[in-house]
């Protein structure tokens, strides 16, 4: 059926599968390789493309390619980590940068040679590393550069082997499809492959997998659980399949009631509903760390899972689990062999992973991205509306409701020097803020403080300068800028619990938040807004961080922009409902997560 097959190497790169996911929507059948792959996996292989990753080529421990991948005579394209390693294994010389590059970087292509055939002069790409090749191998020359990397991208034309030290796969590459695309000609491919027939092959899979048993799924009502029960139900029929809709006491105002709504009109009627409030925050008392927090979480879906299925009298023996599990999921939990953990998402805890080791757990959509989970759903005939709604995380406001276990934490005296060096140079003033997110830079996580702007009223700006603060200053993965805050005291760290009167609070300051973009019409014009409650207090009250991003498969993403005098207005209905200062997050994905945790 597929005429052309190009193999991904995966080095633990984040968006590995996402470079899978690029090439299959150019009409070429993709698969992810091993990095000790042999000959005979290479059989049939148009070309090949190695995958960034989190190691240094010269850790003790970095992934390595295969004799019959560095000699295959295929065309070969290197990205990040994999342009590194082929420089190094052909001879050529790698070094630590003197700029780490996080976020955009304007790339000046040699626009003559045929990988870069229809390339504007400078165009934006993708930038997430440490490393960079300074010296080429023999037979290499440059193809392509940015300020601060001079060999962006190289080529060996002979051998058809090219490097390039940023991630095309990614949307905010703006003309990585065009690179792809040219790759694939130069691979011979004729792009017939068809997205379409992934229902169909699903199907056979789930029926496979399922023959001779149920199947028990956990429904948040989100966007992938929705698509895995509808796949479900298409596939075995729904006296074969069981939903089960928990209330944690961690989801947004109203959400259970909506979620049940929408489900009986739809027509699925196989789900049942259990409130489990006082099961997850007992769970959550005194837990301040967020992969702890995480992990309770997902432990605790399991423990209410397992009394579901007693109290319903269903043998275990003849059910499986299913979960809406989708790839980012997998991959930020370092799930893949070389990958690191970004952060440990609740359907990928001990507990869990020792039941997919079994066989014991059905995930039809683990292998996708968010923008094909919303493509499936809308062949399987999902209302537009549920398709489209923002993403919202498994552990709901558990991951935005921001813990901490003493006040009066301080800053490193060095980190604020240099944060305020940065900031006097370009006039501004600003602090570094006394608490500390999860955030993912050169491929693996960093937990570390965000840097607060007062000003300036300008995105592109902003947007410069948060590039220039987090690629520069190691100790930043965040940059935030403040909209509005009531008059008096600093910004100040507080004891922070997990606990029913703060979500209350985020539960409330996100109802509004979320009201604000339908009645502006803002609403589809971002990908996701988290509203996040973190563990400080400015003239003692609350503080909210607004992180509104674009993105499209959840591994990469941009701050959104929003209309400043909308955001006052936004500011004036919050301050009223006892928020003491509003922030926004100006920072992209990577070096800052989507979630803030």
């Amino acid at each position: 059926m597929h005429m052309e097959k190009v193999g991904v190497v995966d080095f633990g790169g984040q968006y590995t599968h996402l470079i899978a996911r690029r090439v299959r929507q150019l009409g070429v059948y993709s698969e992810v390789l091993s990095a000790q792959c042999g000959p005979e996996d290479l059989k049939g292989l148009s070309g090949l493309i190695f995958s960034g990753g989190p190691s240094s080529v010269y850790d003790a421990d970095a992934p390595m390619a295969s004799a019959a991948l560095l000699d295959s005579g295929l065309p070969t394209l290197g990205l990040c980590y994999g342009h590194q390693l082929i420089s190094l294994k052909k001879g050529g010389e790698v070094k630590r940068g003197t700029v780490h590059e996080f976020g955009p970087a304007d790339f000046h292509p040699d626009r003559s040679h045929p990988l870069f055939a229809g390339l504007s002069e400078a165009s934006i790409v993708w930038m997430s590393h440490g490393d960079e090749v300074k010296k080429l191998p023999d037979g290499f020359h440059r193809i392509g550069f940015t300020v601060d990397c001079d060999l962006a991208a190289v080529a060996n034309d002979s051998k058809r082997i090219y490097g390039l030290q940023f991630h095309p796969e990614v949307t905010h590459s703006e003309e990585g499809m065009v690179i792809f695309k040219n790759f694939l000609t130069l691979c011979g491919c004729r792009f017939t492959w068809k997205v379409a027939d992934y229902v169909i092959s699903l199907e056979d899979k789930i029926r496979k997998q399922c023959e001779g048993r149920k199947v028990f799924l956990l429904v948040s009502g989100g966007v992938d659980s929705t698509v895995a029960f509808a796949l479900l139900n298409r596939a075995l029929g729904p006296e074969r399949v069981l939903g089960l809709h928990i209330d944690n006491g961690l989801m947004r105002k109203n959400e259970s009631a909506d979620v049940i709504e929408f489900m009986n009109r739809e027509g699925f009627h196989n789900l049942k509903v259990r409130d489990a409030t006082g099961d997850f925050l007992k769970a959550l008392e005194g837990v301040y760390a967020p992969e702890q927090k995480r992990k309770a979480i997902g432990d605790t879906f399991l423990t209410v899972k397992d009394d579901a299925l007693e109290s319903l009298h269903l043998d275990s023996k003849e059910w499986l689990l299913a979960q809406g599990t989708i790839y980012p999921d997998t991959i930020e939990s370092g799930a893949t062999k070389n990958s690191a953990v970004i952060k440990t998402h609740h359907n990928r805890v001990g507990a869990i992973m020792e039941l997919l080791e079994l066989g014991l757990v059905v995930e039809p959509l683990a292998d996708l991205y968010k923008d094909e989970v919303r493509e499936l759903g809308l062949l399987l005939g999902i209302p537009e509306k549920l398709i489209w709604r923002h993403p919202f995380p498994g552990p709901g406001l558990g991951v935005r409701l921001l813990c901490n276990k003493e006040a009066g934490r301080t800053v490193d005296a060095g980190v604020t020097a240099r944060i305020q060096a940065q900031l006097a140079a370009e006039g501004l003033e600003g602090e570094v803020l006394p608490i500390e997110s999860v955030g993912v830079q050169g491929d693996s996580r960093t937990y570390a403080h965000p840097c607060l702007l007062k000003g300036p009223r300008d995105w592109d700006r902003a947007d410069k300068i948060s590039v220039a603060l987090t690629n520069r200053v190691r100790e930043v993965n965040r940059v935030v800028l403040e909209l509005g805050a009531l008059p008096g005291g600093s910004y100040k760290s507080v004891t922070a619990l997990c606990e029913k009167a703060r979500l209350d609070f985020l539960r409330e300051a996100d109802d509004i938040c979320t009201q604000f973009l339908m009645s502006e019409n803002l609403y589809s014009s971002i990908w996701q807004m988290p509203v996040v409650l973190v563990p400080m207090e400015k003239a003692g009250k609350p503080v909210i961080v607004l992180r509104p991003v674009v993105s499209s498969e959840a591994m990469t993403a941009r701050f959104a922009v929003l209309p400043f005098p909308l955001l006052d207005k936004l500011w004036e209905r919050l301050k009223a409902a006892g928020v003491g200062a509003l922030l926004y997050d100006i920072t992209h994905k990577p070096p800052g997560t989507i979630e803030w945790e």
